[in-house]
């Protein structure tokens, strides 16, 4: 209770609510004594108070340490169910009939020849192409199907997840360099990759992780920049294969996906090469995050997705091919890179998803 003599108070008697309070640091119910020597003094006693009912801070993922700021940053995989999943273009049938069950973590090999919807099939289960057919879902949202369908959680599983190098729709620019490439992805990260309450946070602090989060990327995809010819200024088009690929997956880690996705992985690699980028996925996948790996053949251990289905036949007669494309027989032959992939402006359509 305020005194009717402000100049000096000696004594102020405070009841606690018995709800308020911990027992174990103030007795319940009972009038606290506070001494001073005026009204400063007693503002600084009221302080430590109601301190006492503010509640400690939450950080990002939840989790809570007395009053500091405390974030997680253990990558938490993405899991992947689908069933009966399918896209169909005006070539026909992309892929059909894919099902696949995948917990968190885990490596994910689409295994099939050139032209038989691999790359569509990785698109549709990032949310970056719709499917027509089944059902599927990627860290427990829904990807809609159908072309009357709802646009459902495609852009919530386009944020948890993240392209590697995919031919057409995500690759390196061969005429900047890896620092450009690293600083171009700080930026976007730093517009597009934080929430709006990380605005609040001092610049210094954060640029600081950004800094944190980069260097763990190139650490998890195994890219050591002072190893190259002329470190970070080292264009993309000196750097070998594996090194081209290790520096797109470093990238892609660095907003922290639950998802990577990464379209011909062991394209113009033999042996020892296909062996490290293997163990480089597998990798990433053991830290936590969820991999999806298009490939010719899957390696051993992992979950393997197939999208060369036997040749089949359709009502009319046709021959359906092996991803179930419908062809005639008496048309002229392809080069097949396009047949069975959708249609033409797709990767562009992509593009603007």
């Amino acid at each position: 209770m305020w005194a009717h003599d402000r100049s000096r108070i000696d004594r102020v008697d405070i009841v606690i609510p018995p709800l308020l309070v911990d027992p174990p640091a103030l007795h319940v119910g009972a009038p606290q004594t506070l001494p001073g020597r005026g009204p400063r003094r007693l503002g600084r006693y009221l302080s430590v108070l109601t301190s006492q009912f503010k509640k400690p801070p939450v950080c990002r993922h939840g989790t809570r340490r007395g009053d500091a700021r405390v974030k997680d940053t253990t990558p938490r995989g993405a899991a992947v169910s689908a069933g009966g999943f399918g896209l169909r273009g005006p070539r026909g049938w992309a892929f059909r009939d894919i099902a696949v069950t995948a917990e968190p973590g885990a490596l994910i090999a689409v295994e099939g020849p050139s032209g038989t919807g691999r790359t569509c099939l990785l698109l549709a289960l990032t949310g970056r192409m719709r499917a027509h057919t089944g059902h599927a879902e990627v860290g427990g949202l829904r990807l809609p199907t159908g072309r009357g369908a709802r646009r459902g959680h495609m852009a919530a599983v386009r944020r948890i997840s993240a392209l590697g190098p995919v031919p057409g729709v995500a690759e390196l620019e061969p005429s900047l360099t890896v620092a450009e490439h690293l600083r171009e992805r700080a930026l976007m990260e730093r517009r597009f990759g934080t929430p709006p309450r990380e605005l609040l946070r001092p610049r210094a602090a954060r640029a600081a992780d950004l800094r944190e989060r980069i260097e763990a990327a190139l650490e998890g995809a195994g890219l050591a920049p002072e190893t190259l010819p002329k470190g970070t200024r080292t264009t993309v088009r000196d750097l070998e294969r594996l090194e081209s690929l290790r520096l797109s997956v470093a990238l892609a880690l660095t907003g922290r996906p639950r998802l990577l996705a990464v379209d011909d992985a062991d394209l113009k690699l033999h042996g020892r090469e296909r062996a490290a980028v293997w163990e480089l996925l597998a990798g990433v996948a053991a830290a936590g995050t969820t991999v999806l790996a298009v490939c010719s053949q899957a390696p051993p251990g992992s979950v393997t997705v197939r999208t060369a289905a036997a040749e089949t036949h359709g009502d009319d007669g046709t021959s359906a091919g092996p991803s179930g494309a419908r062809t005639d027989p008496t048309a002229g032959t392809t080069d097949g890179t396009r047949d069975g992939e959708g249609a033409p402006d797709a990767f562009a359509t992509t593009r603007r998803a």
